[in-house]
C-alpha cells in the first residue's frame, strides 16, 4: 500500500522522490521542508480535479471533482455552513440519543472490536444528522447496504482506472443510481411539506449558490452527491480516530491512576456529575483530557496519510539538507537535483 511505499522511499531516497505508478509518475514530498508550496499553491498551479476525479462515479456528476473550482468552492462553502459550530450544537442531542440506544444493547462485560463497533455507531449518527430523519427511521438498512457497495467500489485500482469494468465497479454504479432515486423522493417530499429538520440534508435543501449558476438552489442529484461526499469524508476519519483513541487509551490502563485512560474516566465522571449527566457541545469542550487523548491518537495514527495534486506549473522544493528538486508540470514526470 501507499504507507509502505512512502516509508521505503523516504528511507532510501529522502524527502522528495518520484516513483512510477501504473502509467503515471508520482512525486512524493514528505516533511515540513519540502511541503510548503504544496499547501500554499493555487488550484491553477497544483490542481485537485485531475487526481481526485476517480471519485466522480461514487459522488456523482455535477459535484465536487466533476465541476470547476468556482462551483466546487461554493459547494465546499455549503459543507462548511452545514457543519459550523452552531449547527453542531444542535446535532449533539441526536448524537447522544443514538449512542445511548446503541450502547444500551451491550452487556456489563464482553469482548468487542472497537473498529467495527465505532464504524456501526458512526454510521447511525451520520444517518441521523447528515442523511436525515427519513433515512434513519425508514430506510437505514437499505441505504446502509447501498453505501457499503459504493464504499466497496473504491479500491486502489479505482484511483487509476475508476471505470474499469469490474464486478465491484458495476455494483458501485448500480448502488449510486438507486441512492439517487431514494434521495430524490426524500428531498421532493421534504421540500413539498415545507418542514424544517435539524440535519445537513435540510441545509443542502435550503442552500443556494451565491456567485455562480445564477444563485439557484441545489438540484436533487447535487444534494445526493454532496451528502455522499460529506459522509465519505467524515465517516472513515471519525471511525479511524475513535478506534485508535480507544485502543491507545485502553493500552494505558495498567499504568495506574495517573494513566491517560484513568484520568479521562475521572474527568468524565466529575464533569457529568457537575451537570447532572447532561451532555452538550459546551460540556464536551470542558473534557480537556479526552481531547488530549484524541489529539495524541491523531498524531500517532493520522486517518489521512496523504493528499494529492496534479502539477500544472513547475516548482522547486528544498530538502532539510539543502538539496533542490525541480518538479515539472504535467504529472511531475522527472526530478532534477542541484
Amino acid at each position: 500500500g501507499p504507507w509502505r511505499l512512502m516509508e521505503e522511499g523516504y528511507a532510501r531516497l529522502g524527502e522528495a522522490f518520484t516513483v512510477p505508478v501504473a502509467h503515471k509518475k508520482v512525486t512524493f514530498l514528505i516533511g515540513p521542508d519540502v511541503a510548503p508550496h504544496f499547501f500554499k499553491a493555487t488550484d491553477d498551479e497544483l490542481s485537485q480535479t485531475e487526481v481526485y476525479d476517480f471519485n466522480v462515479p461514487t459522488f456523482g456528476k455535477g459535484v465536487v471533482y466533476d465541476v470547476d473550482q468556482k462551483i466546487r468552492t461554493e459547494q465546499f462553502r455549503m459543507f462548511t455552513e452545514a457543519l459550523k459550530r452552531d449547527r453542531l450544537r444542535k446535532y449533539v442531542p441526536q448524537f447522544v440519543a443514538e449512542a445511548e440506544a446503541y450502547f444500551s444493547r451491550w452487556g456489563e462485560s464482553g469482548v468487542v472490536d472497537l473498529k467495527d463497533e465505532f464504524g456501526k455507531l458512526i454510521a447511525l449518527t451520520a444517518a441521523r444528522t447528515l442523511l436525515g430523519r427519513e433515512i434513519r427511521e425508514q430506510l437505514f438498512d437499505e441505504v446502509a447496504d447501498l453505501l457499503h457497495d459504493l464504499d466497496d467500489g473504491m479500491r486502489p485500482i479505482s484511483v487509476i482506472w475508476p471505470y474499469l469494468p469490474t464486478s465491484f465497479h458495476k455494483k458501485r454504479d448500480q448502488a449510486r443510481v438507486k441512492l439517487g432515486k431514494i434521495f430524490a423522493k426524500v428531498i421532493q417530499a421534504r421540500r413539498a411539506s415545507n418542514t424544517k429538520e435539524e440535519d445537513v440534508l435540510q441545509q443542502f435543501c435550503d442552500a443556494r449558490y451565491q456567485n455562480v449558476l445564477g444563485g439557484r438552489q441545489l438540484t436533487e442529484e447535487e444534494i445526493t452527491g454532496l451528502l455522499i461526499a460529506v459522509l465519505f469524508a467524515g465517516q472513515h476519519t471519525s471511525s479511524i480516530t475513535s478506534s485508535w483513541t480507544g485502543y491507545e487509551m485502553i493500552n494505558t490502563k495498567k499504568q495506574g491512576p495517573q494513566s491517560p485512560y484513568a484520568c479521562a474516566i475521572e474527568e468524565q465522571q466529575r464533569i457529568l456529575a457537575k451537570y447532572g449527566n447532561e451532555l452538550s457541545m459546551d460540556i464536551l469542550a470542558e473534557m480537556d483530557t479526552l481531547h488530549l487523548n484524541i489529539q495524541e491518537a491523531l498524531r500517532m495514527h493520522p486517518p489521512l496519510i496523504l493528499v494529492m495534486r496534479y502539477v500544472k506549473h513547475p516548482f522547486s522544493a528544498t530538502t532539510s539538507r539543502g538539496r533542490v528538486y525541480n518538479i515539472p508540470a504535467v504529472g511531475a514526470t522527472r526530478q532534477q537535483h542541484q
